[in-house]
């Protein structure tokens, strides 16, 4: 006799969407937390190299690390996250960047560099895990909204986010009070932001999103056998042409983090050469975190409706334009500075959600974290890259050439986008 379907099927439908509701809600409050740490580095690290070290080329040295650090941690959060669920990997991640900034303050104190380059490096396990908890909102989200899913995730990192780089002067008075260095002040809102993004990760991320989706899967698959059918389920089974999908949404977002990162680090020294405040460079970046994340709640749905490569080649274009905009910008108009880096961030936040839904469409329950884990250390590689490279640039020739050169850089979304539209080999 066919067992009833609540017994090979506990977890329904309606189940199901309770507990998707309940993973975002608990994502969305560890991500206003995250995004507070994670502002810390963009906002101020470069400055507090150039203080220690001396020197412009070295200004882009702290977003070389803790992107470089980044790309390990989302190596090892995506392995655990695989192996043991979502909540130890992720939860872990943010506990390991918390340890990253509050010893990026000791080594200010101590002007000791050896110390700080490391702890630059455990930082990045905050910036990596920070983007590796996008994916944890999709994995009980139906097919057809994937892209509102990482919209949700990420739009909570927004409050954090752009509250970090607009209390630089308050954290830099409470620094000096507490005796450190006033720019190690958003790394002591990042040690307890991060912290606190953790424990609410570790606490209340149960049950697992990606532990119970396996298990949908298996019972739903297991209920299929018992009715005498193939027992497969399509969230076990590779997508049609899936590999081309997890190629083409690395590349989109490759690209869209080295165009980003390159231009993003050097503005904040950009910005001080033409004798801004430290509150106008905190405001700017303030904008252009905002313009990161903040566009996503529009972003999500128009990749879900419109389509993944459209949103692609969007980013693109906006990528561009902010290049464009931030080479042409005179150094003393902080308005069209401003405005080139909600441009950027608006390309990175388009090319993310879209690269991000095409390797989710792509990878399936067994393989997803792993797959994701491993295309997040190539985007905190690529960061890294443009991080270190951006300072060079920058010193050999001006703070144009490598907004215009991020800008160009983009339009090679261009052919991969073509190539994923070219028709799939047919099976045979």
């Amino acid at each position: 006799m066919t067992p009833a379907s609540p017994a090979t099927d506990p977890i329904g439908a309606e189940e199901q969407r309770r507990l998707y509701r309940r993973t975002l809600t608990v994502v969305v409050i560890s991500q206003v937390f995250g995004g507070a740490g994670l502002a810390a580095g963009v906002t101020v690290g470069g400055l507090l190299a150039q203080d220690l070290v001396g020197g412009e080329s070295v200004a882009g040295l702290p977003a070389a690390l803790f992107t470089l650090g980044s790309a390990l941690a989302a190596f090892t959060v995506g392995r655990v996250s695989q192996r043991s669920g979502r909540r130890l990997g992720l939860a872990g991640g943010f506990l390991v960047g918390a340890v990253g900034a509050a010893f990026i303050v000791l080594a200010a104190v101590l002007e000791n560099l050896p110390l700080f380059f490391v702890a630059l490096f455990v930082y990045g396990g905050g910036t990596a895990t920070n983007l590796q908890a996008r994916y944890a909102g999709t994995d009980l989200a139906p097919a057809q909204s994937r892209g509102t899913a990482v919209s949700i995730a990420m739009v909570s990192t927004t409050f954090g986010a752009v509250a970090g780089p607009n209390l630089v002067d308050p954290l830099g008075d409470l620094a000096r009070a507490l005796g450190v260095p006033a720019l190690t002040g958003p790394f002591l809102l990042a040690a307890v932001a991060y912290g606190l993004a953790g424990l609410v990760l570790l606490v209340f991320l149960r049950p697992d999103p990606l532990l119970t989706a396996r298990r949908i899967a298996d019972e739903r698959s297991r209920a299929a056998l018992a009715a005498g059918g193939e027992g497969s389920d399509a969230a076990l089974e590779p997508a049609a042409g899936s590999s081309r999908g997890v190629a083409v949404g690395a590349t989109i977002m490759v690209l869209t983090q080295v165009s980003m990162v390159a231009i993003m680090t050097m503005t904040p020294v950009h910005m001080r050469h033409h004798d801004h405040s430290l509150g106008d460079v905190g405001f700017v970046i303030g904008l252009h975190v905002g313009a990161m994340f903040l566009p996503s709640l529009v972003t999500g749905p128009l990749v879900d409706r419109i389509g993944r490569v459209p949103m692609a080649a969007a980013s693109g274009v906006t990528l561009l334009a902010a290049g464009v905009l931030a080479a042409l910008a005179p150094g003393d108009s902080m308005p069209l500075i401003a405005a080139a880096l909600v441009l950027l961030g608006l390309g990175w936040n388009f090319g993310l959600i879209a690269g991000t839904a095409l390797i989710v469409d792509a990878t399936t329950l067994e393989t997803r974290a792993k797959t994701q884990g491993a295309v997040d250390v190539l985007i905190a590689l690529s960061g890294a890259g443009g991080g270190a490279l951006s300072g060079m640039v920058v010193g050999v020739s001006s703070f144009a050439t490598l907004a215009l050169g991020g800008g160009l850089l983009a339009l090679l979304l261009v052919p991969a986008l073509v190539w994923y539209q070219r028709p799939h080999p047919a099976a045979v």
